[in-house]
């Protein structure tokens, strides 16, 4: 059978830094309150004038993808995109990026798991190359936050936790048996789906009734988040689900070379380093300038880390993502 590596990867972030002492000037917040709840000391907005959106930021992701990994776009068998904030309601930004690349009829998924999003595309992408039906796909999270959030003091406990970017993968089939993902591992809890949310448009109220609403102030379609709930299941299952990966690969938590949490919170990601005892240099995070990118902050992180000479040959690298659903999930490659 076939093993799974990723082969390439790139990211791309918008150039408009946007700091929180920005934030202080349309918002009742502050430089000090944000970091001490979430770690992040800036983030990346698209200017609302630019006309980069989430498939424009996740197609230069991918070319820098497909470069890293030495192939042609010609060599694509697939393309799967996650994201939760797509550049139309329909159709899905895989057949933008597919027609962005000038790829070839390849199919193209799109993945709607949010911040776990990118762990379920690479778990797809797995097992087509696992089953022989692909060789070279490219996954690719994406997301423009910005144009969505409300972005006053009514709105500040999410607006300031989001921003913008893109990474991407080629996954690749190989035959060495040593290297690629050892296993992926799925979850989801939708009873708790409306702890983290936008409820519309929808079409339950579709926008014809956000017309003819005298009573809509707008909040119906900002995101909506229940912050404490959110963040006390996600510590619980970051740490379920990877001791779940590492129980069925017979590894313990030492033997982690390296830990990519989704980068939700600073404060969720240190709670789950503290939980496994793993030094700063095992773990990498980038949320204190980037933000919570959603279905991209894994990727990013990934092709940061990778820059900095965090992995090497035989490495044991664990992904691990928890998010609105909620869904949450897992991955174990050997570098």
């Amino acid at each position: 059978m076939k093993t799974s590596i990723i082969k390439g990867i790139g990211y791309y972030v918008p150039e408009n830094i946007v700091k929180n002492k920005d934030l202080e000037k349309i918002m009742d917040t502050s430089d000090e309150w944000i970091q001490e709840r979430t770690g992040i000391r800036e983030r990346r907005w698209v200017l609302e004038d630019s006309d980069e959106s989430t498939s424009s930021m996740g197609t230069e992701a991918a070319k820098k993808a497909i470069e890293n990994a030495d192939i042609s776009p010609d060599e694509i068998d697939f393309v799967i995109f996650a994201t939760l904030s797509p550049d139309y309601f329909f159709p899905g930004s895989g057949v933008l990026i597919q027609r962005n690349l000038g790829l070839k009829e390849v199919g193209a998924l799109d993945i709607r798991n949010q911040c776990s999003g990118f762990i379920y595309a690479l778990s797809i992408a797995d097992q087509y190359i696992k089953s022989g039906m692909y060789k070279n796909i490219l996954i690719v999270g994406s997301e423009l936050h910005s144009g969505a959030l409300e972005k006053s003091t009514k709105g500040r406990n999410v607006s300031v936790i989001f921003g913008d970017g893109a990474g991407a993968v080629i996954l690749q089939a190989s035959d060495d048996p040593a290297k690629g993902i050892m296993s992926t591992h799925l979850h989801s809890e939708g009873k708790h789906a409306e702890e983290l949310v936008v409820i519309s448009p929808a079409t339950k109220k579709w926008i014809d009734k956000l017309v003819e609403d005298p009573d809509d102030d707008g909040s119906s379609y900002a995101p909506y988040m229940n912050g404490n709930f959110v963040f006390k299941n996600a510590v619980v299952r970051f740490m379920e689900v990877i001791n779940e990966a590492l129980i069925k690969n017979n590894l313990n938590k030492d033997d982690i070379d390296l830990l990519i949490p989704h980068q939700a919170n600073l404060r969720i990601s240190q709670f789950v380093q503290k939980q496994l005892s793993l030094p700063d240099e095992k773990v990498y995070n980038n949320i204190m300038k980037y933000g919570n990118t959603t279905a991209a902050s894994i990727p990013i992180a990934l092709a940061e880390a990778i820059e900095k000479g965090m992995l090497n040959d035989g490495d044991i690298l664990c992904l691990a993502a928890f998010g609105s659903g909620f869904t949450w999930g897992s991955a174990l490659i050997r570098w």
